[in-house]
């Protein structure tokens, strides 16, 4: 039996690259950089990207290929921030091999890819993410016909101790201060400021208080009972394949009620160009893509409302909400749009179609968001059989 002692010696300073235990690397980022260097994927985006890069000027850049393969593996991972992801391309042999990094170069900082991010505007990348649309649908993965919408809240990259009046731009502890002073207590200590805290309603009101370095965010509840400031993100996903078609960023304090048209309306928009594409690319094939365009909406019971049924049938879409329970007996006096709306829905889901539905929103969509929120390094991988970008399984 060998030792821990017997193993100990000084390592050569010099090791040949054929001498190294280098793997065989994941059979996923394999199989997905073969698809994205048979479709050209570096050339589309170094050519989308040209006019964000100086030809001589500083140290080189990020190249865009590093760059968007850095964001999937964030998604794939589940990786939430960019030192984690720098973290993990300099921790893993077959993520240096995915993005194309030799061994005897240095994986970019967390500081390199937020600085590319930047550089990089938002259009730009509604353009990758379109151009990866179509190669799901040029591989008959997005249909278009069935749409999940659901929504997380993320939290923002702004302290709640940084919080700001809107009207005068006091901080929260100045403000409490005058408080205090205006209630006859002429020095207040920490402990009389928390007290006085305690005692009023509303205290973090977002038409009072804002982020000074992030406008957008709000202040909202965590899904685990905490108070932070926040964004929420929704996402539109493919029901026959699990296909991420639309992502919408919406404010933290409004109901999913408010924003699903948006993000239906975005995924809508989606599936049509992809139905324009695939007819002049391919006018001669059987369409793969739904040419009727989103058919059906499927979604919990925090979009249910009698005025968002009532607009999502205006736009000829079936939906599959499950009703929450009411107290009492509901009125319609007024509101006949609103009560066919949800009569309508409601037997849709009690059939067994719809019940079918609301199972397969459980297994995609769901499944999407536990992918997004999975804690670094874990072991849990996505698919190995060709699904790319999708999170079916």
């Amino acid at each position: 039996m060998g030792t821990r002692k017997d193993r100990e010696r000084q390592e050569d300073l010099w090791v040949a690259y054929t001498d190294m235990a280098v793997g065989p690397g994941h059979p996923f980022y394999v199989h997905l950089n073969e698809v994205l260097d048979g479709e050209g994927f570096d050339a589309f985006v170094e050519k989308l990207c040209a006019r964000f890069y100086a030809e001589m000027l500083g140290r080189p850049g990020l190249t865009p290929g590093i760059y968007f393969r850095s964001l999937m593996i964030g998604y794939f991972e589940g990786i939430e921030s960019e030192r984690g992801i720098a973290w993990r391309l300099k921790d893993s042999l077959s993520l240096r091999h995915f993005v194309g990094i030799a061994l005897d170069e240095d994986t970019p900082d967390h500081s390199t890819i937020s600085r590319t991010r930047r550089l990089i505007d938002l259009e730009t990348h509604k353009q990758v993410f379109s151009w990866v649309l179509g190669l799901l649908a040029d591989r008959a993965m997005l249909a278009g016909k069935r749409i999940s919408i659901d929504a997380t809240t993320l939290e923002a990259s702004a302290a709640m101790r940084s919080i700001v009046r809107r009207d005068t731009g006091e901080r929260y502890e100045e403000f409490l201060t005058g408080l205090a002073k205006a209630s006859g207590i002429e020095t207040p200590t920490r402990e009389d400021l928390a007290r006085l805290d305690r005692k009023r309603k509303k205290r973090t009101s977002n038409q009072e208080w804002k982020s000074p370095t992030d406008q957008d965010a709000r202040v909202a509840k965590m899904k685990d009972g905490s108070t932070h400031l926040a964004h929420k993100a929704e996402h539109a996903v493919d029901l026959d394949t699990g296909a991420v078609v639309a992502v919408t960023l919406q404010a933290a304090d409004l109901g999913d009620t408010a924003t699903v048209q948006e993000t239906l309306a975005d995924a809508g928009l989606a599936v049509a160009d992809l139905v324009d594409r695939e007819a002049e690319l391919h006018p001669e094939d059987e369409p793969k893509v739904n040419v009727e365009g989103i058919e059906e909406l499927v979604a919990d019971k925090g979009y249910h409302s009698g005025e968002a049924l009532e607009q999502i049938k205006e736009l000829e879409v079936r939906t599959y909400i499950p009703e929450k329970k009411q107290p009492g007996k509901r009125h319609w006096k007024g509101k006949q749009g609103q009560q066919q709306a949800v009569y309508q829905n409601r037997q849709r889901v009690r059939g067994r179609y719809g019940k079918r539905l609301l199972r397969r929103r459980g297994e995609f969509v769901e499944r999407l968001f536990l992918i997004a929120t999975k804690p670094a390094g874990c072991d849990a991988a996505p698919c190995t059989d060709g699904r790319i970008f999708s999170s079916a399984c």
